[in-house]
Order: structure tokens, then C-alpha cells, then sequence
């Protein structure tokens, strides 16, 4: 079985994070991400999702640590189903995203503390699967280039 789920959006609020009895940071956004079409009519319209988030460790620690309200991200992850039973009795469920590993798009000028640059080219930050073996490191990009991300402008929400 196949699951992965690729979005790209603004966070809808700042990064919360918690720590779990064993000291593993566990953090929780909410991400808006939105289509546009045109009717058969020819009006534009325009569908916003807003999906929670879940990023655990470093992951965790680094998006809360770069990211706030508004931050421009791509995030590679699971859906999950989480299920509980609410305080009246009842039993809630809701669909998630598991954070696997992310990117941050916005560009140095766009946030006040900069970027963070895991080594990676691209200025994002993958922490790899407990499954696979991790890939070995590539040597980190000089902190002068800036590379290009090719997205046209129609497939950036807002």
C-alpha cells in the first residue's frame, strides 16, 4: 500500500510544540492550501483547504523554531486517521498529516529570522522515514547561493 500526500501552503497559525513523557518533541500546525479553476461559465473560482499537521522530533523542534503564522511550506507526509473520545462521551475522529519532511519556500527577505538550511540545497529540512537506512550527507550548499525553485505562479495558493 501507497500512502503520501504532498501540499504546499501557509501555516494558519505558529508551530505548538509538547514533549512526550520520553522527551520526543511532537508538534502541531494547521496548513492552508487552496485550487483554482474556472467554471464552465468561465468565473474563476478557488477551493481553500485547511488540514492539521503533525511534525514530530527534530522536525518538530525546527519548525517551530523557523516557522510562524503565514510561513510559505512544502510538506511531504502520511494521512492519518486520529480518533479519540471527547470530554461529553462522544467519539471524534479527524484526517491528519503526519510530517515526514518539509521545505521551507519562503526566501530570507520574507521572514525575520531567516532560513534554515539542514544541509540540504533548497533550504528545507528531511528527517528520513525509522524505516529506511538514512542517505548519506551530501556536502552542505555555500550559505552565498540561493538556488531557483521552479513553481509557476498559478500552482502557489493565495
Amino acid at each position: 500500500m501507497y500512502n503520501k500526500v504532498v501540499l504546499v501552503g501557509n501555516l494558519t497559525r505558529d508551530v505548538e510544540v509538547r514533549y512526550s513523557q520520553g522527551g520526543a518533541a511532537i508538534g502541531k500546525v494547521g496548513i492552508a492550501t487552496s485550487h483554482k479553476w474556472k467554471s464552465q461559465t468561465g468565473e474563476q473560482k478557488e477551493e481553500v483547504m485547511f488540514i492539521d499537521l503533525t511534525f514530530f522530533g527534530r522536525t518538530a523542534e525546527i519548525a517551530n523554531q523557523y516557522l510562524h503564522k503565514g510561513s510559505k511550506v512544502l510538506i511531504d507526509g502520511r494521512l492519518v486517521l486520529e480518533q479519540w473520545t471527547a470530554q461529553d462521551g462522544t467519539k471524534r475522529s479527524k484526517h491528519s498529516i503526519t510530517v515526514e519532511s518539509m521545505k521551507m519556500l519562503d526566501s530570507k527577505g520574507d521572514n525575520a529570522g531567516g532560513g534554515y538550511n539542514g544541509g540540504q540545497q533548497g533550504g528545507g529540512y528531511s528527517q528520513p522515514v525509522a524505516s529506511q537506512a538514512p542517505a548519506p550527507q551530501s556536502e552542505p550548499a555555500p550559505a552565498h547561493q540561493v538556488p531557483e525553485i521552479d513553481i509557476d505562479e498559478d500552482e502557489i495558493p493565495f
